[in-house]
């Protein structure tokens, strides 16, 4: 679905047009499926990877919202400064399961080993980025399904086009408030009889910040970067129904691997 670029929307409207994926997304027969702890283990072993990009994402809003560089100098309004920063100190320096601090993605991680999930992949792909490879190399080297290289590759395609409107709608519009009660209502059901209070605990910790603070602040900041160009409006959604479009590409790929189990 396009804008008339003559059209002019608010956060809000934004969040109205893409309803209809985020629908299919909330509604997805995955869901269904992941009815065993082995289903569970191939969700998480691709999931991992919105997990981490997403924190890429957000590094790159801090950097458009706030003066990442030395020497330090003011950049942009205080206000959208403190927002980010904010968010970014949960996501990044969170209290995990064990009371200690970690980012999200490690809190992950650690939910995925006392699942029993495979993390060899993902432990292999940072460890490819942290020794100076590029995301796609990395992705292409480990020969991991096209539904994660197209949605990991085009969140870092998003970032190096530098549009920060564009990076905070597939920001905004892909995160992890696309998981369902129902999923969550599933974990707890699976928890009764398998060990996975830490990722019991990642999915309410994401409901309690998604619902009750970073949600609202995510769209407070694409109307800032916004402001009143309709043009804007419409790249921004754009953006985000590629991203969304993307997010149920992925969710087929997971459901693909669960159907294989049978």
């Amino acid at each position: 679905m396009e804008l008339e670029t003559n059209k002019l929307l608010d956060s809000q409207s934004l969040k109205q047009e893409l309803e209809s994926y985020r629908e299919a997304l909330l509604q997805h027969e995955l869901y269904p499926n992941i009815n065993t702890l082995e289903a569970l283990q191939v969700f998480m072993k691709h999931h991992i990877y919105a997990v981490w990009d997403f924190m890429s994402l957000l590094k790159a809003l801090q950097q458009k919202l706030s003066c990442t560089t030395i020497p330090w100098i003011p950049q942009g309004e205080p206000e959208m400064r403190r927002l980010i920063n904010d968010i970014v100190r949960d996501e990044e320096s969170d209290l995990g399961f064990d009371g200690q601090s970690a980012s999200h993605y490690e809190i992950y991680l650690d939910a995925m080993q006392e699942a029993g999930a495979d993390t060899s992949e993902i432990t292999s792909f940072i460890e490819k980025i942290r020794s100076g490879e590029s995301v796609a190399y990395a992705l292409d080297a480990l020969e991991l399904p096209s539904s994660i290289k197209e949605f990991v590759n085009f969140t870092f395609e998003t970032i190096a086009e530098g549009n920060a409107h564009v990076i905070a709608a597939v920001f905004t519009f892909g995160r992890e408030d696309l998981i369902p009660d129902m999923f969550t209502q599933i974990v707890r059901d699976l928890n009764s009889e398998n060990k996975l209070d830490k990722f019991v605990y990642y999915l309410e910790r994401h409901i309690e910040l998604d619902g009750d603070e970073h949600g609202p602040l995510a769209l407070r900041m694409i109307k800032l970067f916004c402001g009143d160009d309709p043009v804007k409006w419409e790249e921004a959604l754009i953006a985000s129904q590629k991203a969304l479009a993307l997010r149920i590409k992925l969710w087929d790929g997971i459901q693909e691997e669960i159907l294989e189990l049978v």
